[in-house]
């Protein structure tokens, strides 16, 4: 009778292999925690610049109804609305360079506080990933040893 070629079970072997190498899933949780640190800092600094935008925008929305009041009054001389309308064209290009330039200053700290956070983390990705190349290392060369010795 012939021989049934038996084949190799892959499962066992990638977990005999995973199981052998050393690995400190402590890392992981690490990274996730770190990770959902910088976006709980980054949504504080998006939600941050939306309230101050908003803010803008709201108080922009209010001059300018109270100066189309102003305009849209009724008047003794017709001379009277034709400075009415200069004066509110006036007023709108001044406000409109006064918010541009406050809209400006939240874009500023926003990509400002940004930069820093991303920095940061960088910093802080660059000193874990050190650290795990370091214990990974040494674990390894354990392992290694307990192996050849053996």
């Amino acid at each position: 009778m012939a021989k049934v070629a038996s084949t190799t079970d892959f499962t066992k072997v990638m977990s005999d292999m995973m199981g052998s190498i050393p690995m400190d899933m402590s890392a992981f949780g690490d990274v996730f925690k770190n990770q959902a640190a910088v976006a709980d800092k980054m949504t504080k600094v998006a939600l941050e610049a939306a309230e101050k935008s908003t803010e803008i925008s709201s108080k922009w929305t209010k001059d300018t109804i109270a100066k189309m009041s102003d305009a849209s009054a009724v008047k003794e001389e017709p001379a009277d609305y034709s400075k009415s309308v200069t004066d509110f064209a006036s007023a709108q290009a001044e406000m409109v360079a006064e918010n541009l330039a406050a809209f400006a200053e939240v874009a500023k700290k926003v990509q400002m506080e940004t930069v820093e956070l991303m920095m940061a983390a960088g910093k802080e990705a660059s000193e874990e990933a050190t650290a795990a190349v370091k214990k990974a290392t040494a674990d390894v060369t354990t392992a290694a040893k307990k192996a050849t010795a053996k």
